[in-house]
């Protein structure tokens, strides 16, 4: 039978983590965490949690390791495709109004939804005019976003999207065939600045106008949903723009009323003045 994780040892592998390498895992909700420890423990056949504490203390490289495995990765090119009509229709045309737009990925896994706001951002004619911060927790991730290469067999469900989303233009326009992968133009990735950030502990870095965090905060406990969506409230320009996942909501969090919701359905809020 596979060996449970018990709340004392849950909390020595967090304090490890934190105080060896820096990363908090405290606030993310702690059953979704002991199911991804547990996972992870099959797949590296170790026998105990004593030899995962013992591995985590001693060997980096393992430690990577776990964070690739526990961080979420899931991710594609115009998730959701009605989302990407919403900013498209309803929040772009609104950006259109600053002379430099500088927005924020928070938790961009693999780059795919960034690519597919440059995208968004040619078609409505403001990419010479936007900076796309990427930024993950995953520093694999960030190595993999920055090539801007993906496999070419995701090409087909990716080009569905892009079409439901209102796509304007042959999707294909935007990467080149290499062999087994595509490579996203470069005209798109100039815009983009990959790096590391920590939603936990890292500050406010710029003021955006808009602000996506999709999908991540559905992994934190409340007390950390509260100080994530203040950090993004302190990073946006008055009246800007925070898209966050459709199963995601921020009704119950202590700084709701300082925003206005844009679009119930696919989670776009404005912060207030």
């Amino acid at each position: 039978m596979k060996e449970e994780i018990s709340n004392a040892d849950f909390l020595d592998i967090i304090n490890i983590v934190r105080l060896q390498y820096g990363y908090d895992f405290t606030g993310y909700a702690q059953a979704s965490i002991k199911r991804r420890l547990l996972r992870f423990m099959g797949h590296m056949r170790l026998s105990s949690v004593f030899e995962l504490k013992h591995r985590l203390v001693n060997d980096q490289e393992f430690f990577s390791r776990l964070v690739q495995y526990i961080t979420v990765n899931v991710t594609e090119m115009f998730r959701d495709p009605q989302f990407y009509r919403t900013l498209r229709e309803q929040v772009l045309p609104k950006l259109a109004a600053y002379p430099n737009i500088k927005i924020w990925h928070a938790g961009c896994s693999t780059g795919e939804e960034v690519f597919s706001m440059a995208i968004l951002l040619e078609e409505a004619g403001l990419l010479s005019r936007t900076k796309i911060y990427a930024t993950d927790l995953n520093p694999a991730n960030l190595e993999k976003a920055v090539t801007g290469i993906l496999p070419l067999d995701n090409m087909k469900d990716f080009t569905q999207n892009y079409i439901q989303s209102g796509g304007l233009a042959d999707f294909s326009n935007y990467y080149t065939a290499r062999y087994d992968n595509v490579l996203i133009k470069k005209e798109l990735r100039e815009h983009i600045v990959f790096f590391q950030h920590n939603l936990v502990t890292d500050k406010v870095f710029n003021e955006f106008q808009l602000i996506c965090c999709r999908n991540v905060f559905i992994y934190f406990n409340r007390e950390l949903q509260n100080g994530v969506l203040q950090l993004f409230y302190d990073s946006l320009s008055p009246r800007g723009y925070l898209a966050m996942g459709i199963k995601e909501t921020m009704r119950f969090a202590d700084i709701h009323r300082k925003f206005e919701v844009l679009h119930a359905q696919h989670k776009i809020y404005r912060r207030k003045e």
